[in-house]
C-alpha cells in the first residue's frame, strides 16, 4: 500500500491528498482535583511526544490510559490548552487555524445523535447547519445526504428512527456509520475519530475500519485511537503509534512493527495477533532476551520509549519535524482568527426549533403523557373542591386550600425539567463546541439558539399550553369567579408561576451534570418558597433577618395573586350576613388594587428572566473540554 502522490480505488482516481499532521515535543499535563485546599498535583499524560501523520490509516494505540486518547484530542485542537506546557501541532507545515480546523471533523467515541430522529433526518440536521446556504441550495444538500448514506451503506436503514429507551432503532454499527457521516457532510479532508470500534462486536468493527480504509483510500487523512483490535482489522493499519505511560514506544509503519519488536527481543507465538503482542509487551507479560533491554527495566520507569528515541526510526522522526519548522519559522501563520457558523442565527434557530418539535412529538412520555397528566389532576381537583360555596367559613378554607394546592402542583410539577439539560449535555458539547482553541469554538449552532430553541419549542408548548387546559377544566368545576376575565387571570398566574418553578429547574439544570445533585438542589430553594409564601406562616410574625425571603417567594407571588383575582369584588355570606371579599385581603395584609394584583404577575416574570438569564449564562460556562 503506497501513501504516495496518487491514490487509486477501483477505476476512480483522487487527485487530492489529504493534508500531513505533524506534532513536535508535546507535553500535556491535568491537575488533578480535590475537594478542599484547591488543585491537586498535576499529572503527566503525554510527555514530549512527537509524530508524524500522513494520508491513510493512522492508528494511534495503548493500554487504558496510556494516554492515546489524550493524544488525539491534543492534536485535534479539544483539550484545555492549558494543560498543554509545550509541543506545537501543524497541518501541512503551518499552524492550525481556523480555516484548518473546519476542514477536520471529529467522531467522538459515545454517538451522539437524536434518537427519535431518521437516519437521513439526522444527517439533514447536519447538512442544514454546517453548509452554508449561499453556496448549497436544499437540492444540493439532500443530494449530498444521498450520496453519504449510499457510500456508507445505510440506505436499508435510512428512514429508521435512531432508537431510545423507548423507541428501538437501528444497530449499533448503523449508528456509528451515522455518526462518521454526520462529520462527512462537510467533506473534511482530515478525520479524527475516538475509538470508533468500543461496544461494537468483531464483525461490526471490522466493517467500520474498512469503512475508515476506504475512506482514506479517496486521500483522506484517518486519525484514530483504538484499544485492542483484532488482526483482520489491525493489518488495514498504515501508521501505528503506539504508547505507553504517555510516551512513544513506536511509530511508524504498522506493516514493521512487529520486526521493530522481534528485533528488540521480543518472540512472538504462532497465531498470535500482533496487537495483543504489542499490549502484552508494553504491560511487560512479556520480557525481552537483550540483556540490556532487560536490565534496564529494573532502573527505567519506560524503557521502551528510551530505545525508541535512541532508533533509527526516532532519530528519523525528529529529522523531518526539525526540518518542517525550519521551514515554517520564517513563514509563520498569524493570530488564529475567530471561526464563524455556516449559517444565520435565524436560519439555525429555525433548523434546533424544528428538531426540538419533532423530538418531542416523538416522544411519548415528554408531550402527550404531560398534557394527559395535566387533564386527570385538572378533573381530580375540580372533584375535591366541586362548586365551592360562599358560604362562611367553608368559602375561605376552601378556596385557600385550593390555592395553595394548585401553586403546589404548578411549582413542583415542573422538577421534570430538571433533567432537560443534564441529558442533553453531551449533545450540547457536541453540537455546539466542536473544535475549540484559545480563541474561537465552532460548532452546529450558538448557545443561545440551543436555548432559545428549548423556550419556543419546549417550554411553550410543553409548559404552557397544558397548563390553559388544566385551568380552564379545574377553574370552572370549582366553581370560581364566573367572570370571563376572572378566569384569564387565573390562567395567566397559574401559567407565570409554572414557568417561575420551570426557569428555577432550567438554572439548576445548567448548573450540574448530575440528576442526583440537581434534585437536592432544586427540592431546597422550593421548599424555602413554601414556607415563606405567607400561608404556612404569618409573614408578619417572622423574625426580621428572614423576612426578606418572602420577596424570593414564588409561592408568595402566586397565592396573592389568586386571592385578590377571586376575592376581589366577590361578596361571602354568614348568617344572612353579607362579607366582601375584600375584608379577607385586607385582614391578610394584602394589598388588592389593580396594581397590588399585577406587581405580582410582574414579581413572577421578574423571577423567571432572572432564573433563565442565569441559565444561559450557565450553559455558556460549561466547560468544553475534554
Amino acid at each position: 500500500k503506497s501513501l504516495g502522490i496518487t491514490v487509486c480505488v477501483g477505476d476512480e482516481y483522487f487527485p487530492e491528498r489529504g493534508p500531513t499532521l505533524t506534532f513536535s515535543d508535546l507535553h500535556y499535563c491535568v491537575r488533578e482535583a480535590r475537594v478542599c485546599r484547591g488543585g491537586g498535583p498535576e499529572k503527566h499524560i503525554l510527555n514530549n511526544v512527537s509524530g508524524i501523520m500522513r494520508p491513510g490509516m493512522n492508528a494511534i494505540m495503548g493500554a487504558t490510559g496510556s494516554g492515546k486518547t489524550s493524544l488525539l484530542d491534543v492534536i485535534a485542537g479539544r483539550k484545555d490548552p492549558v494543560g498543554l506546557k509545550h509541543g506545537k501541532v501543524m497541518v501541512d507545515g503551518k499552524a492550525v487555524s481556523a480555516d484548518l480546523r473546519l476542514s477536520s471533523a471529529y467522531v467522538v467515541q459515545d454517538d451522539i445523535l437524536m434518537g427519535t430522529l431518521s437516519v437521513r433526518e439526522n444527517l439533514l440536521f447536519s447538512a442544514n447547519l454546517r453548509l452554508d446556504r449561499r453556496q448549497h441550495s436544499s437540492a444540493d444538500k439532500n443530494n449530498r445526504v444521498d450520496a453519504i448514506i449510499r457510500d456508507l451503506g445505510l440506505t436499508d436503514c435510512a428512514d429508521t428512527k435512531i432508537g431510545t429507551e423507548f423507541l428501538r432503532g437501528v444497530s449499533g454499527g448503523e449508528r456509528k456509520r451515522c455518526s462518521i457521516g454526520m462529520e462527512l457532510i462537510t467533506s473534511p479532508s482530515l478525520l479524527f475519530l475516538d475509538e470508533p470500534t468500543t461496544g461494537l462486536d468483531s464483525n461490526t468493527a471490522n466493517s467500520i475500519i474498512n469503512l475508515l480504509n476506504k475512506l482514506s483510500r479517496r486521500g483522506k487523512t484517518v486519525i484514530f485511537s483504538i484499544h485492542q483490535p483484532r488482526y483482520s482489522i489491525f493489518k488495514q493499519f498504515d501508521h501505528l503509534t503506539l504508547l505507553h505511560k504517555g510516551e512513544v514506544v513506536y511509530a511508524g509503519a504498522a506493516a514493521q512493527a512487529l520486526e521493530y519488536f522481534t528485533n528488540l527481543g521480543y518472540q512472538i507465538e504462532a497465531f498470535n495477533n500482533p496487537a495483543d503482542f504489542f499490549m502484552d509487551i508494553t504491560n511487560g507479560e512479556i520480557k525481552s532476551t537483550l540483556v540490556s533491554l532487560t536490565a534496564g527495566t529494573h532502573k527505567d520507569k519506560n524503557p521502551l520509549a528510551n530505545v525508541y528515541r535512541q532508533s533509527q526510526l526516532g532519530r528519523n522522526v525528529l529529522e523531518e519535524l526539525d526540518h518542517v519548522n525550519q521551514s515554517i519559522s520564517d513563514g509563520a501563520s498569524g493570530p488564529d482568527e475567530a471561526a464563524d457558523y455556516a449559517t444565520s442565527f435565524l436560519y439555525q434557530l429555525r433548523v434546533v426549533c424544528g428538531r426540538t418539535v419533532r423530538n418531542s412529538l416523538r416522544n411519548p412520555q415528554t408531550s402527550y403523557a404531560q398534557l394527559a397528566l395535566n387533564v386527570f389532576f385538572a378533573i381530580l381537583v375540580g372533584l375535591i373542591y366541586y362548586q365551592m360555596p360562599l358560604t362562611l367559613p367553608e368559602a375561605l378554607q376552601n378556596r385557600s386550600g385550593a390555592f395553595f394546592f394548585l401553586i403546589i402542583n404548578m411549582v413542583f410539577g415542573n422538577l421534570s425539567a430538571v433533567e432537560l439539560f443534564i441529558n442533553e449535555r453531551a449533545i450540547f458539547i457536541v453540537f455546539v463546541h466542536i473544535f475549540c482553541s484559545h480563541e474561537n469554538s465552532s460548532g452546529y449552532y450558538r448557545t443561545s439558539v440551543y436555548f432559545l430553541s428549548k423556550i419556543f419549542a419546549d417550554l411553550i408548548p410543553n409548559r404552557i399550553i397544558p397548563i390553559f387546559v388544566f385551568s380552564a377544566i379545574a377553574y370552572y368545576m370549582m366553581g370560581l369567579k364566573p367572570a370571563f376575565e376572572a378566569f384569564l387571570c387565573f390562567a395567566l398566574t397559574m401559567s407565570l408561576v409554572s414557568l417561575a418553578g420551570v426557569s428555577l429547574a432550567f438554572l439548576v439544570s445548567a448548573s450540574v451534570s448530575s440528576f442526583a445533585m440537581a434534585n437536592i438542589l432544586i427540592a431546597l430553594p422550593f421548599v424555602f418558597m413554601m414556607v415563606f409564601g405567607g400561608f404556612l406562616v404569618n409573614l408578619n410574625a417572622m423574625l426580621s433577618w428572614l423576612s426578606w425571603l418572602q420577596w424570593i417567594s414564588v409561592f408568595r407571588y402566586g397565592l396573592n395573586a389568586a386571592f385578590i383575582n377571586e376575592m376581589s369584588g366577590q361578596l361571602f355570606y354568614s348568617n344572612n350576613t353579607s362579607v366582601p371579599g375584600e375584608a379577607f385581603l385586607k385582614s391578610q395584609d394584602i394589598d388588592y388594587s389593580v396594581w397590588g394584583f399585577w406587581q405580582n404577575q410582574v414579581a413572577l416574570l421578574g423571577i423567571t428572566l432572572t432564573c433563565m438569564f442565569l441559565a444561559y449564562v450557565q450553559l455558556r460556562r460549561i466547560n468544553r473540554w475534554k
